[in-house]
């Protein structure tokens, strides 16, 4: 990562550059719960009823890991920017010593408690023993992930996002081949799945290790003789959001369930496949704002507050055509992708009607979701935060109302309805939190520059 490439470069190929791997990267992160699905789904509708159920715990996992990594990111990126390498170095080495750490503590508490969560929401043997032979595989990899994710978004600091593309499709492919063995030819169901994802998960762990030791790029995780907890405090004060951030979807998922099952169990196994259905549009959407944290904070620290605008003008148009084309798709074939999951004709038809009303607030969540990758990539987690808790916890409330009024399809009507609050929200403080000071400062650039043309 150098001055040329991060100040210099013409916005657009330079957010191409650093968005595209990571979306492609992101895309085939996705793949990971959604081809566990498509298999367990031939096993039956109980079997993909239960990974629905513990689908919200088992994501926590990702959140703690992602969300700790963008502040390490965050903090990199921007002690890069203002040439301040040495506590780049610490931040990277504290990153990586408490993404650890993190998984270890998200593991052993999401294992005792995951058997009581279970039952809350269903009364089934059948759904309960396929929900707990999954989950106590899964959780025991959850250190990988969280430190996955810290050298994950260590290297997207500095610019390596072919590196952590080749990481993520290597556990990726692992786990589409080994799935089908470890699932049908061993015979062990749904812990199979999960095995094959924690394999995978291993895999990638080991190659991003490998490249970060023993690759150049500008970081070496090295601690320092002064005090870290200035540090610490700016790792947690953008992790600590951006966790929350990407853990209250799963706190949703949990509350939804909750209201749906008083319904039918059958509504818990649609929001799972429309949510694996959605994570393709989230996720491409998440990659390219992982791509711009990067180049956010380093112009940032760079005092280019012109080039974080320009950056954020190009993320979100492509973001919104993402969710122009994902909603275009949801209205025309509904029924056929709720049927990569199920055969049975009611789930169906009750799925795709279902994804019709949800899918009618893709478009204006493309600003949320935009507008707090920018704030994350600022090192601003309040405002970032608060747009998330918008999104996410505001449903809950909306879904009880509307469900008390129009049933189960209530729950469907709170996506869009939420979505459209938190539109206007996200735009609210950007212009407060970021827009009206960024425009002082932009001017005051421009005036520095023509006066330094002046005397040239």
């Amino acid at each position: 990562m150098n001055e040329t490439f991060m100040k210099e470069k013409p916005i657009i190929p330079l957010v191409a550059k650093m968005s595209l791997p990571v979306v492609l990267s992101m895309i085939i992160n996705a793949l990971y719960n959604f081809v566990d699905s498509i298999f367990v789904s031939k096993i039956s509708e109980d079997a993909m009823t239960a990974i629905s159920l513990v689908f919200p715990v088992q994501n926590l996992s990702i959140a703690v890991g992602v969300g700790f990594g963008v502040g390490i990111s965050a903090a990199v990126s921007f002690f890069m920017g203002a040439k301040k390498f040495d506590a780049a170095n610490r931040s990277a080495a504290l990153g990586l010593i408490l993404g650890t750490l993190h998984g270890i503590i998200l593991a052993a508490v999401s294992a005792g408690c995951i058997a009581p969560f279970v039952k809350l929401f269903t009364k089934s043997d059948v759904i309960i023993g396929h929900a707990l032979d999954y989950f106590y595989v899964v959780v025991a990899f959850a250190p990988i992930i969280t430190l996955s994710m810290a050298f994950e978004k260590l290297l997207q600091s500095v610019g390596k996002m072919m590196s952590t593309m080749f990481c993520m499709m290597l556990g990726a492919i692992v786990n589409i081949i080994l799935d089908p063995v470890f699932i049908f030819v061993a015979g062990w169901g749904v812990k199979g799945a999960a095995v094959a994802t924690g394999i995978g998960q291993t895999l990638s762990l080991i190659a991003y290790a490998i490249i970060f030791f023993k690759t150049k790029h500008g970081i070496k995780a090295k601690l320092g003789k002064k005090s870290e907890e200035k540090i610490v405090k700016k790792l947690y004060f953008v992790g600590v959001p951006a966790t929350l951030n990407l853990a209250l979807p799963s706190f949703m998922l949990i509350a939804l369930n909750g209201i749906l099952t008083a319904f039918s169990e059958i509504y818990v196994l649609i929001l799972g496949v429309y949510y694996k259905l959605q994570t393709f549009l989230y996720f491409a959407i998440n990659g390219v704002v992982q791509g711009i944290r990067p180049l956010v904070g380093y112009n940032l620290g760079a005092g280019r507050d012109d080039r974080v605008m320009g950056i954020f003008k190009v993320s979100l148009v492509t973001s919104l055509i993402v969710m122009v084309i994902g909603t275009i798709l949801c209205l025309a074939i509904p029924d056929l992708l709720i049927g990569i999951f199920t055969d049975n004709p009611q789930t169906i038809s009750a799925g795709a009607s279902a994804v019709r009303i949800m899918c009618a607030g893709f478009i204006v969540s493309a600003s949320g979701v935009v507008i707090c990758g920018l704030f994350e990539g600022l090192g601003m987690g309040v405002p970032s935060l608060i747009i998330s808790i918008i999104r996410y916890v505001l449903i809950i409330p909306v879904a009880l109302v509307a469900s008390k009024i129009v049933g189960a399809k209530g729950v469907w009507h709170a996506f869009w309805i939420t979505e459209l609050i938190a539109f206007f929200v996200s735009w609210i403080c950007f212009y407060f939190c970021y827009y009206k000071k960024a425009k002082v400062r932009i001017a005051d650039f421009k005036k520095e520059q023509e006066a330094q043309q002046i005397s040239e």
